[in-house]
């Protein structure tokens, strides 16, 4: 496994992370003994970063992440980076959210966040989404003061703009800055990539699978009720088709190849990148192993042309979310 820093904060990670929402919620049905195999798999392909919130299944999924932690005792709780955020509020059993960014709210989450874990101290704390109301330099502020108090090792922000980046970054070091990117989902390239670059804040991509749809296995038809994908704009309608054709050129990319899609995307953003985290999120252990494998995959500055071509933003068809999903997601 190769690895890489996150920002100035010491922390070192596996260069590919574990997004580990879809063991909770979201994707339809789930299974925390074969989620627990999964991540005890990833800690021995050296996949150290692994990656939460306190919304994901209301709080099981951070809970899930402690049991795992417990099982393998203080070692490997030295191995484990721990990511979790906090910011979402929702209601049981509903996708519709509002957005808390207040002081006070953030050292209650982060209290009961370590309660779930089981530990003292998380190593990677992000503000999952913004409250323009609350002023991001209270929000920092009081992340700051975790940190201080040494229940966080290092900070992070999630889906904000350019300009909150930089004026979080003013007041305390930001570490990471985690937002949706992939070859259907590249708005991070119009300013946010160049942004981290020069402050030195690694960029942790969630998503860069397109929620699967990129791998070419996903039969939207057969989506489980209580899967969200049913109700994205790019897995439905004309959208989708139109999607589906974009698909259909990376998998006779990466046929050509002798690689899977999801190799062949990931590669393509850890070649393209060097302060790039990708956290693919899966349960299976086959394909967790394919997407490991993508980190020694060698594509040429010829082939990442290509992909970007066939890629097109503007070929791209659907909003990333439905509109209850895009609350506190900042443009620009």
């Amino acid at each position: 496994m190769k690895h890489r820093k996150l920002g100035a904060s010491g922390l070192v990670t596996s260069a590919l992370g574990l997004g580990c929402m879809g063991m909770s919620e979201f994707y339809g049905h789930t299974d925390d003994a074969d989620a627990l195999r999964t991540l005890a798999r990833a800690l021995e392909l050296g996949v150290t970063h692994v990656d939460s919130a306190d919304t994901y299944g209301h709080g099981h999924n951070e809970t899930l992440l402690g049991r795992f932690v417990a099982q393998g005792g203080a070692a490997r709780r030295q191995q484990v980076i721990l990511a979790t955020k906090f910011g979402i509020v929702r209601v049981a059993g509903q996708y519709e959210r509002h957005i808390d960014n207040s002081p006070a709210y953030i050292r209650e989450a982060c209290e009961a966040s370590l309660r779930r874990l089981g530990v003292d101290h998380i190593d990677l704390y992000y503000c999952h989404r913004r409250d323009p109301a609350v002023p991001i330099e209270e929000v920092v502020g009081a992340m700051g003061e975790l940190v201080q108090a040494g229940k966080v090792r290092a900070i992070g922000l999630s889906e904000v703009s350019v300009e909150t980046l930089r004026r979080a970054h003013a007041v305390f070091p930001i570490a990471a800055m985690q937002s949706e990117y992939s070859l259907w989902s590249r708005e991070s390239e119009t300013g946010m990539l160049a942004a981290c670059a020069e402050l030195g804040v690694a960029f942790v991509a969630y998503s860069p699978l397109g929620r699967a749809f990129l791998t070419g296995t996903v039969d939207v038809g057969q989506l489980a009720d209580n899967d969200f994908r049913k109700n994205n704009p790019r897995f439905v309608g004309e959208a989708q088709a139109a999607n589906q054709r974009l698909v259909a050129s990376l998998t006779a990319f990466a046929a050509d190849r002798g690689l899977s899609n999801s190799q062949v995307a990931l590669a393509w953003m850890l070649n393209k990148h060097a302060h790039v985290v990708p956290i693919p999120g899966t349960r299976r252990i086959a394909y967790l192993e394919s997407n490991v494998s993508s980190v020694d995959i060698v594509l040429t500055p010829s082939e990442i042309e290509q992909l970007d071509r066939l890629f097109d933003p503007l070929a791209v068809a659907g909003a990333r979310y439905p509109d209850a999903g895009l609350l506190g997601i900042e443009a620009g």
